[in-house]
């Protein structure tokens, strides 16, 4: 391009279209901030240990740069507890454009644990706060349905007490227009293909059927991400091509 080519091309940006460019510039080049709440099964853990949750292998999932995860999750926590212990509110405080919520392992307790809720009464509540309180703050809720136990009876079939959760969770996701990434499903009909055998080499140690070795997580993962971009499209352009 000559000068006169240059300044021609100069004079067709009007001091409006400029300083809109400049001022758009730092937004874009600014990555998404994720954050992650939930259970044990989402956590991060130290490199010693030998579990590891879904959560720990998200943000390899995004293009180079452009999402930071901050995975907030706890062990033991349900969703009355990570709100009652304070963790919800230092979630809010990091100012995220999106929060993953999965919550159902530790809720499903017996009623006599502090963590324990109902699934048709308080967890439903407990998840209309945090879909509420996202949005307060400018963040966009994304539920993620609790992923199925490994448990199987005598005949090999899988046995699934968390149902009630995921249906639970389904239903305030479609009441409150919030997309859900059904885990829960998903993660059955892996573990059903799999069966007793295969599926325990997902487990952080033997006779656990609920947490994961990084097999196990990553596998977690990979169905989370799948239909991330399904539920929530403008995420999309933000990940890699599997």
């Amino acid at each position: 391009m000559n000068s006169r080519t240059l300044l021609t091309a100069t004079a067709l940006v009007t001091t409006t279209q400029l300083a809109s460019l400049t001022s758009a510039a730092p937004t874009a080049s600014k990555p998404l901030k994720i954050v992650l709440v939930g259970d044990s099964t989402v956590s991060n853990y130290p490199a010693k240990r030998p579990e590891r949750g879904w959560g720990q292998f998200i943000e390899e999932r995004f293009k180079y740069g452009t999402a930071k995860v901050i995975n907030l999750a706890a062990e033991g926590r349900s969703t009355k507890t990570f709100i009652s212990e304070g963790r919800w509110k230092k979630a809010l405080g990091k100012r995220p454009d999106y929060i993953l919520i999965q919550f159902g392992h530790n809720d499903s307790h017996t009623p006599d644990k502090p963590e324990s809720t109902n699934a048709a009464t308080d967890y439903k509540a407990f998840l209309r706060r945090y879909i509420d309180d996202s949005r307060a703050i400018g963040a966009t809720p994304i539920l993620v349905t609790p992923m199925v136990r490994r448990t199987f009876n005598e005949w090999g079939t899988l046995t699934d007490n968390l149902q009630p959760y995921a249906t639970a969770m389904q239903e305030v996701g479609r009441e409150k227009y919030t997309p859900v990434i059904d885990l829960h499903n998903s993660s059955r009909i892996l573990v059903e293909k799999l069966g007793p055998t295969e599926s325990a080499t997902l487990a952080n140690r033997k006779g656990d059927v609920a947490h994961f070795n990084e097999k196990g997580a990553r596998a977690m993962a990979d169905l989370v991400m799948k239909e991330l971009p399904v539920r929530e499209p403008e995420l999309k352009e933000y990940l890699e091509t599997p």
